[in-house]
């Protein structure tokens, strides 16, 4: 889209040098800003800053450490396979303080571990097994366990669905109870079930010929109260984090990888948080854009840079705000400006007043001068939903405020 822009003459090039530094304009005034009125502690104390708004569902459902495990989870990609040192601490040291409350005792023999439980998070040492180094990492898949203990046929099914319309592939295992929290199982038959064929197709793994390779074990070393997170170690050292009910979130996240049903996923999530509240404080960071709807054809790149469309977003808590694409390798294009809070409940006015193409070590002044005004639909920690133009953006958080 850059490329096309500097075709049409989009980007009005002032000098082929870099020009020599000038002053930077200072971020407009926001008259129109609602003051923000500071919450007093006790004793006429400032309180602590609070966290970014935390999902109120989260709130609700599970307790603050199963809180603080679906807060750190959102935005890994591929159930792990790509996370970050620092988020996966944050999963680590989460899923240990679960682990260290113990949640419901002997859960193998309760009712609550019944049931499908779609996979939200492993790791995958180099004993992982081929399904789990194959399909597990892969986001437009999704991964779900079905245990079933109270049978005459206990098991314990493996079931990677490919889509609604392509169909999915189980991996069945007989199983056992050992104790209060081991399952013992063995892979016994798999296959793939196609929607545009009227018969199954056998998975090619001949288990009676594995023998101790196609058993294995499964510790739940945390069940939630509730029965919606589970945590499991395997016997080849994964640890799994599993729920019933999956976040709202992370359905959107799902979504957008699979680029499949987005706009539900989002009504989904923006309808079930109501009267939300964001300020320059909940906006403050650093964000990188996930998804965006079709933009109007013939619309140029300056307005849709500006409007934070491409890459990443920093907004510092003054109202300082620029927007960074990087088209290609050694090319980057930004935009800032201000961003200032309206009166009218989550809305913002952003004025872009300069802009500039960084090319190697030359620096080109770009016109990317514009106004526009932001809904934000929602707002959490790590999920920022919102509306420009009648587009809706959104957008990850990667780092707190700046």
């Amino acid at each position: 889209m850059a490329a096309a822009a500097a075709a049409g003459g989009l980007l009005h090039l002032r000098a082929s040098r870099a020009p020599s530094p000038r002053p930077r304009p200072r971020p407009r005034p926001c008259p129109s800003a609602t003051p923000r009125l500071r919450a007093r502690g006790p004793r006429g104390r400032q309180p602590r800053r609070a966290p970014p708004l935390a999902v109120a569902a989260a709130e609700e459902a599970y307790a603050g450490p199963e809180a603080d495990l679906l807060e750190a989870l959102v935005g890994v990609q591929g159930r792990g396979r790509a996370v970050a040192p620092r988020q996966l601490q944050e999963v680590e040291r989460a899923v240990d303080a679960l682990e260290a409350l113990g949640g419901l005792p002997d859960p193998t023999y309760s009712s609550l571990i019944e049931g499908s439980w779609q996979l939200i998070f492993t790791t995958r040492p180099g004993s992982a097994s081929p399904i789990q180094r194959t399909f597990v990492g892969v986001d437009s898949f999704k991964i779900f366990q079905e245990v079933y203990l109270r049978t005459d046929d206990p098991r314990v099914v493996n079931v990677v669905k490919f889509s609604e319309s392509i169909g999915e592939l189980k991996v069945e295992a007989e199983a056992t109870i050992e104790d209060g929290r081991r399952i013992i199982f063995r892979f016994d038959r798999a296959a793939f079930s196609f929607k545009f064929l009227p018969f199954k197709v056998p998975y090619p793994v001949p288990f009676r010929l594995l023998g101790d390779e196609a058993k294995g074990w499964l510790d739940t070393t945390y069940l939630s109260q509730t029965g919606n997170i589970r945590i499991s170690r395997g016997n080849k050292g994964s640890t799994f984090v599993l729920q019933k009910s999956a976040d709202q979130r992370q359905m959107l996240l799902s979504a957008i990888s699979a680029g499949t049903g987005v706009e539900k996923a989002i009504d989904d999530l923006t309808s079930s948080r109501q009267g939300i509240k964001a300020d320059l404080n909940t906006l403050a960071g650093e964000w990188q854009l996930l998804w965006a709807s079709k933009t109007e054809e013939g619309e140029s790149w300056s307005s849709v840079a500006s409007a934070g469309l491409k890459d990443f977003q920093i907004i510092k808590e003054d109202g300082q705000l620029k927007n960074l694409v990087r088209p290609f390798p050694g090319v980057s294009l930004n935009a800032r400006g201000n961003i200032c809070e309206n009166r009218d409940l989550n809305t913002f006015s952003i004025s872009i007043n300069e802009g500039a193409v960084q090319a190697g070590g030359l620096q080109f002044p770009l016109d990317a001068r514009g106004e526009f005004v932001v809904e934000i639909l929602y707002i959490d920690n790590k999920i920022r939903i919102s509306n420009v133009n009648q587009r809706k953006l959104i957008h990850l958080r990667i780092a707190s405020r700046i």
